[in-house]
């Protein structure tokens, strides 16, 4: 597999989720470790299939846990394509409702256009983004 170039450029475009999602203070986790307490960082590439959604499932279920960001990546060929533009980003609402009743995390979204292996490769290694980021 061929790795993505550190100056190579891919396009990105942020997913606005609704206010479907109430807006939570902080958790006080004061009896946590130092890594509980400011949350880790959970990157899940989902897709249209079952496997993904099993994956989600599984993920939010088994490893999420309170103070952590979910981080979910939609890798797709062509980000001008409405159609499969609006479709991954109703997928990605209804995940991140799921998300919070689930495991009340905090989700964040992107549809990545490119290779799927490179672009969502690309994206774990800089998963630290912001609800503002822009494209």
């Amino acid at each position: 597999m061929e790795t993505v170039m550190e100056d190579e450029e891919y396009n990105w475009s942020e997913v606005k989720l609704h206010s479907l999602i109430p807006v939570v203070p902080e958790p006080e986790l004061d009896r946590e470790t130092g890594e509980r307490r400011r949350g880790r960082d959970i990157v899940i590439a989902i897709d249209h299939g079952p496997n993904s959604k099993h994956a989600f499932d599984w993920a939010v279920t088994h490893l999420c846990r309170l103070a952590d960001t979910l981080h979910l990546v939609h890798a797709v060929s062509s980000l001008k394509n409405e159609i499969v533009y609006e479709a991954t980003q109703g997928l990605i609402e209804k995940l991140a409702v799921e998300a919070f009743s689930v495991a009340m995390v905090k989700t964040v979204a992107r549809i990545v256009e490119g290779d799927a292996g490179k672009v969502i490769c690309k994206e774990a290694e800089t998963c630290v983004w912001e609800p503002g980021d822009v494209a």
